[in-house]
């Protein structure tokens, strides 16, 4: 199923300490209007760009919700800032809270929508959502872990099922800190076919998606690192379990029987969240928005819906 193109526009972000102009891409799909209230999609990464998440756009199509999505600073169509990289003070999760806020105000809709974030966007959407925002009314968490040490303890378990070559060829290259090498991306693309998406090829949007974030790896080799296991970023530290409770917004929680994102990593958000319903897909990964589509994208609607 082809994916629609949007309206698409660049919002002049302001960072001080960037040390340049800075601007987010984003595109509406749907009948967008400022004002009325919309799906903000947030992908995941953190650095790599909204395409893979186009089908989400089903969503404006199938049941007249508009949606929004965009990329984040440092991806994608946005800003690039490739003299900042390995700067940990300067990308923070502030920085993207800010920049979602910016978005929200410009876009003139930060007193009525809702959120999907997944992977990291779940993540950064679970932050904002904590601060208790007074114009979000529902909040959709696909495929995120709620603690970082939870999700490579996971990693590793789902690595320890790779075959032996696969494994030795990981453990290799990590020591070696050769993570750079074709040899150690072909190693890992063996964990994505399992557990980030099962279809094969992978969709061309995600492979978009990954061909964006080769080009340009400074926000995720900064925060998260070479892999989805060996974390090396500041995000290695990162936990909201204790401030879970906190968020007041009805949330609804997805994620994949096959996903990297496993029970252990987002139990925490059925556990906290006061008012929360879980969704899991039986034939998915961490890439349900392709794997089971059409479910995907009724199980979301169903709920902004009600």
């Amino acid at each position: 199923m082809p994916n629609p193109k949007g309206n698409e526009g660049f919002l002049d972000f302001h960072v001080p300490t960037a040390g340049k102009a800075c601007q987010t891409w984003y595109t509406t799909f749907g009948d967008y209007k400022p004002g009325t209230r919309a799906l903000v999609v947030l992908h995941g990464g953190p650095g790599i760009s909204h395409d893979y998440l186009n089908p989400i756009s089903d969503i404006a199509s199938s049941y007249g919700i508009p949606v929004i999505m965009y990329d984040q600073l440092g991806c994608g169509n946005s800003t690039h800032l490739k003299e900042k990289y390995g700067d940990g003070t300067f990308w923070n999760i502030q920085l993207f809270l800010d920049e979602l806020d910016n978005l929200l105000e410009k876009l003139d809709i930060k007193d009525d929508y809702d959120i999907l974030g997944h992977s990291w966007g779940g993540m950064l959407a679970s932050e904002h959502a904590i601060r208790q925002p007074k114009g979000l009314r529902k909040l959709i968490i696909s495929c995120s872990p709620a603690d970082m040490k939870t999700w490579v303890v996971v990693a590793n378990k789902l690595r320890a099922e790779l075959p032996e070559d696969v494994q030795e060829t990981l453990k290799k290259h990590e020591a070696d800190g050769t993570t750079e090498t074709e040899e150690y991306e072909e190693a890992v693309n063996v964990y994505y076919e399992r557990h980030v998406c099962r279809i094969k090829p992978f969709p061309d949007d995600m492979l978009l998606a990954f061909s964006k974030l080769k080009e340009d790896d400074t926000v995720s080799m900064t925060m998260n690192g070479p892999s989805e296991f060996f974390i090396t970023g500041t995000l290695k530290e990162w936990t909201n379990v204790d401030r879970l409770h906190n968020i007041k917004a009805p949330t609804l929680l997805l994620n994949g029987k096959y996903d990297e994102a496993q029970d252990e990593c987002v139990e925490p958000y059925a556990k906290n969240i006061p008012d929360c319903k879980w969704v899991k897909f039986a034939n998915s990964s961490h890439s349900p928005q392709w794997e089971e589509r059409e479910k995907y994208m009724k199980v979301a609607a169903d709920f902004l819906q009600s």
